[in-house]
């Protein structure tokens, strides 16, 4: 019997490339203050991670990784953080105010409160499309059974 996913030279690839392709989201976030890029483009780079994961493994293997409650968390997650460093903000002066030193230009830690944002908005569209994936993932032969079992009744 064969397992589901697709061919083993791909899931060992996979194993060794989805965690530098995550990575590489993380960096794209924190480094979005300083070059092109932020929480958005690192957050779609983190679920093509996820995406590979279980195109290459199934849905089944990845379903224990990756599934739509633990995106649903983290989705919640980077939405309560954004909305934390702007109440961070505004305790020091309003909404959204930068609270965090800024650093020497063109350095890490110059970006003040921005990779803070960056971080939960990585967390935010990363889990809302990993979790979109996911869910449509599910669907087999192109609709839900519930909505072929209706049609047939019809």
């Amino acid at each position: 019997m064969s397992q589901p996913g697709m061919t083993i030279i791909v899931k060992n690839t996979t194993r060794i490339i989805a965690g530098f392709i995550a990575l590489f989201g993380v960096y794209i976030a924190l480094t979005g203050h300083l070059s092109p890029g932020g929480g958005f483009a690192g957050g779609v780079i983190l679920a093509a991670a996820a995406v590979l994961v279980v195109l290459a493994f199934g849905s089944g293997f990845a379903g224990r990784i990756v599934n739509e409650p633990k995106c649903h968390i983290w989705d919640g997650t980077g939405a309560m953080g954004f909305l934390v460093v702007a109440l961070c903000g505004y305790i020091t002066g309003g909404f959204f105010v930068n609270f965090i030193p800024i650093g020497t230009a063109h350095h890490l830690l110059s970006g003040g409160m921005i990779p803070l944002a960056n971080l939960a908005i990585l967390l935010k569209v990363g889990a809302g499309l990993a979790g979109a994936f996911v869910a449509l993932s599910a669907f087999k032969y192109g609709r839900p059974r519930s909505i072929r079992r209706v049609g047939r009744e019809l």
